[in-house]
């Protein structure tokens, strides 16, 4: 390997590595208990320097998707009307009320600069888990699959987007897994997504059918632990790693 390669990856990696690590909580967004964010709406709204966008279909005039922020404590209530109720009841850890939900089309958060994310909590919402756990509620056909049991999955996908949109690789984790499905928050690492400046999700599960999952197709996020990169250090790497380069090519020739 080149040194100034090498020279410009450590570089990269202690001041990385020394710098502290900020919490991406949701509290900075204040909500009532039992209140969610629901502007009916297309908006793009912030949390902890990361961007999380909402859409809201105008053609019906109803049904949202990406990301919201919640404070909804309801875990009892089945249906699509409880689609923002983390099945915990609240955020993770003593003090955290706020919690994000994400669903739909590939909701993505975005960041201001790069990060490295160190991991972030999951769990359930509650229309997802009594879907799971106890099944289609009330149609005459039912739509959903339910109780899961042995080779019934629910997944996340967690993928790290770069400055350009390009995957930098991705985590998969189970939000059920056969009879097993979560009602606890999760820590999920993903520091082996390497410095991103994005994360998408997708959601991927047994009970899916011509139009796609059937599981209603929801998750919620605590708790997002990242370290941001500074552009000073950054810009010293890559001027090193460019010098690096400039010396390969000349002992090419």
């Amino acid at each position: 390997m080149n040194h100034h390669f090498a020279i410009g990856a450590l570089a990269l990696a202690l001041l990385t590595t020394a710098a502290p690590a900020a919490i991406i909580d949701f509290d900075d967004n204040a909500l009532s208990p039992g209140e969610f964010f629901d502007p009916q709406a297309n908006v793009t709204w912030t949390s902890g320097g990361a961007s999380f966008e909402h859409r809201w279909n105008d053609t019906f005039d109803c049904c949202w998707d990406g990301f919201t922020y919640s404070r909804a404590t309801d875990t009892t209530t089945p249906g699509f009307g409880n689609d923002r109720s983390a099945i915990t009841g609240d955020g993770f850890g003593a003090g955290q009320d706020n919690y994000g939900v994400g669903t739909g089309d590939s909701p993505t958060i975005r960041f201001g600069q790069p990060q490295t994310v160190l991991g972030a909590y999951f769990t359930n919402i509650t229309y997802s888990y009594l879907a799971m756990v106890n099944g289609d509620d009330g149609n005459a056909t039912p739509f959903v699959k339910g109780p899961f049991g042995p080779g019934d999955f629910f997944e996340l996908s967690i993928i790290g987007l770069d400055a350009g949109g390009a995957e930098t690789g991705s985590v998969e984790f189970l939000l059920a897994d056969g009879a097993d499905v979560l009602d606890d928050w999760a820590w999920v690492d993903l520091s082996g997504l390497g410095e991103v400046s994005g994360l998408r999700f997708a959601l991927d599960s047994s009970d899916a059918g011509p139009f796609g999952v059937n599981t209603p197709a929801y998750f919620a996020i605590d708790n997002i632990s990242i370290v941001p990169i500074p552009a000073a250090v950054w810009l010293f790497g890559s001027a090193l790693a460019a010098l690096g380069l400039r010396r390969g090519l000349r002992q090419m020739r």
